[in-house]
C-alpha cells in the first residue's frame, strides 16, 4: 500500500466538540471505572455504533479483503472512537502507559513498564535537550517517563482529544508542562514541517495506521536528517499463516478489541521501515527472548508469575473470575443507567482480545515489541 493513500480528511472541531459532548466532566476524574460515570449516553452509543460496524456480524471464517479495506480506509475514525471507549478501561485495568514489556525476576508491574521505557530511549540515544516527537502517545505515560529519565523535550501527538486532555492535565499534575505537550492530529498526515524533530518515536501506536510504509514515511519527513527514529511494533510474526482459520481468528481477535485496522507481518513491518527511508540501525522481537516470564502474563490471569504483591490488582483482573466481577458489576452499573449503554460490550471485547494476544503469545504468531531502530540519512 502506498503512502498517502486511504487519508480521511481530518475535521478538529467536530472532534473537539463530540470529545466535550460525551466525555463531559470525566477528564478532570482520577480515571478508570470512576471516569466512566461523567459520559453522555448517545454520544457513547455514537461511538460504539461506529466502532462496532466494523466487527458485529463478521468473522474470520467469513473476513474478506474488501472488509478490510474498508476498515483501512476509515483507520483515523476507527482508531479514535475505540479510545474515546477504551481509554478509561485501559487506565483501571493497565495504567497510563498503555503498553506490554518484558520482565526480569523480582521486577514489579510498573517497574517493567517503566525499563521498556527506558530501553527504547537508551538504544535510540536520547540525551537531555533534544526535542523528541512521541506518535501515538495515549494519555501520555510514557512520555512522562522518557522525558524524566532522558532529560529531552516531547511533543505527544494522537488523534483522540480526550486522550490529549487527560495527557495534559496528568504533566500539570507532574511539573512537567513547560517539558512534554500534547497535540491532536492524525500522524498520516502531521502538521509538523519538514526536519523538525531529533528523535521520533512510537510505542505500540503505528499499528493503528492502515499503512506502515505510510506512517513510517511521514515520520522519516519531520526528523531531521541524521536523526533516529525508534518503534516497539505490534506485527504478526512470520509464523502466522492468513489461510490457517486459528491463525486468522487470533489475528482478527487482536484486531478488533484493540482498534486496528490492517495488522501485518514481520517482513512487511521491516520492508516498511526500510521502504519509508531509514538506514535500519537494529531490529529485534524482544519477545523472542528467552525471558523466564512472559510478556503477556499479566493478561493470562495467572499469579504464578506474579513478582510483587502490589501487581495482585492488575492480575486479578484477568482471572475468569475477575472478569466475571467486572462483567457483572459493568453490566448492572450500565442496567441502572451509571455507566453509558455499551460499556460491557466494550469490555468484553478487550476481554477478546486479551485471549487471543495470549494465544498470539504462547503460539508465537504475535509481538508486541518488534523493535525497529533506524536513522534518517544526513
Amino acid at each position: 500500500m502506498a503512502p498517502g493513500r486511504l487519508l480521511e480528511a481530518e475535521d478538529h472541531q467536530r472532534d473537539a466538540e463530540f470529545a466535550r459532548i460525551m466525555h463531559g466532566k470525566s477528564f478532570d476524574k482520577k480515571g478508570g471505572l470512576s471516569a466512566m460515570r461523567a459520559k453522555d449516553a448517545k454520544a457513547q452509543k455514537a461511538a460504539l455504533e461506529e466502532y462496532f460496524k466494523h466487527w458485529d456480524n463478521k468473522d474470520a471464517e467469513t473476513e474478506t479483503e474488501e472488509i478490510r479495506e474498508a476498515r483501512r480506509r476509515e483507520y483515523a475514525t476507527l482508531t479514535r472512537h475505540y479510545y474515546n471507549l477504551a481509554t478509561d478501561l485501559y487506565e483501571y485495568g493497565w495504567g497510563t502507559s498503555f503498553h506490554f514489556c518484558r520482565f526480569s525476576y523480582g521486577e514489579p508491574f510498573r517497574q517493567a513498564i517503566a525499563r521498556h521505557e527506558h530501553y527504547l530511549a537508551h538504544v535510540m540515544g536520547l540525551k537531555p535537550g533534544m526535542t523528541v516527537l512521541d506518535v501515538g502517545c495515549g494519555v501520555g505515560g510514557p512520555a512522562r517517563e522518557i522525558a524524566k529519565f532522558c532529560g529531552v523535550n516531547i511533543i505527544g501527538f494522537n488523534n483522540n482529544d480526550y486522550q490529549i486532555e487527560r495527557a495534559t492535565r496528568y504533566a500539570e499534575r507532574e511539573g512537567l508542562s513547560k517539558q512534554v505537550k500534547f497535540m491532536k492530529g492524525d500522524f498520516m498526515q502531521m502538521p509538523f514541517p519538514d526536519n523538525t524533530f531529533d528523535a521520533v518515536y512510537a510505542i505500540e501506536a503505528t499499528v493503528h495506521a492502515p499503512s506502515l510504509e505510510g506512517v513510517y514515511s511521514e515520520i522519516c519527513r519531520v526528523l531531521k536528517p541524521g536523526g533516529v527514529f525508534g518503534v516497539y511494533e505490534w506485527l504478526m510474526t512470520d509464523a502466522y499463516d492468513n489461510d490457517n482459520p486459528e491463525h486468522r481468528k487470533i489475528r482478527l481477535g487482536i484486531e478488533q478489541g484493540d482498534g486496528i485496522s490492517n495488522m501485518v507481518k514481520v517482513s512487511e513491518g521491516l520492508a516498511a521501515f526500510k521502504a519509508a527511508g531509514f538506514e535500519l540501525l537494529h531490529n529485534e522481537d524482544l519477545a523472542d527472548r528467552d525471558d523466564p516470564v512472559p510478556w503477556y502474563y499479566p493478561l493470562a490471569g495467572s499469579f504464578k508469575h506474579m513478582q510483587s504483591i502490589w501487581d495482585f490488582p492488575t492480575i486479578a483482573r484477568m482471572t475468569w473470575w475477575g472478569r466475571g466481577i467486572v462483567h457483572r458489576f459493568v453490566g448492572t452499573m450500565e442496567k441502572f443507567g451509571l455507566f453509558p449503554e455499551g460499556t460491557q460490550k466494550t469490555a468484553d471485547s478487550l476481554a477478546l482480545a486479551a485471549d487471543c494476544l495470549v494465544a498470539g503469545g504462547e503460539k508465537k504468531l504475535f509481538t508486541p515489541m518488534y523493535l525497529m531502530v533506524g536513522r534518517k540519512p544526513q
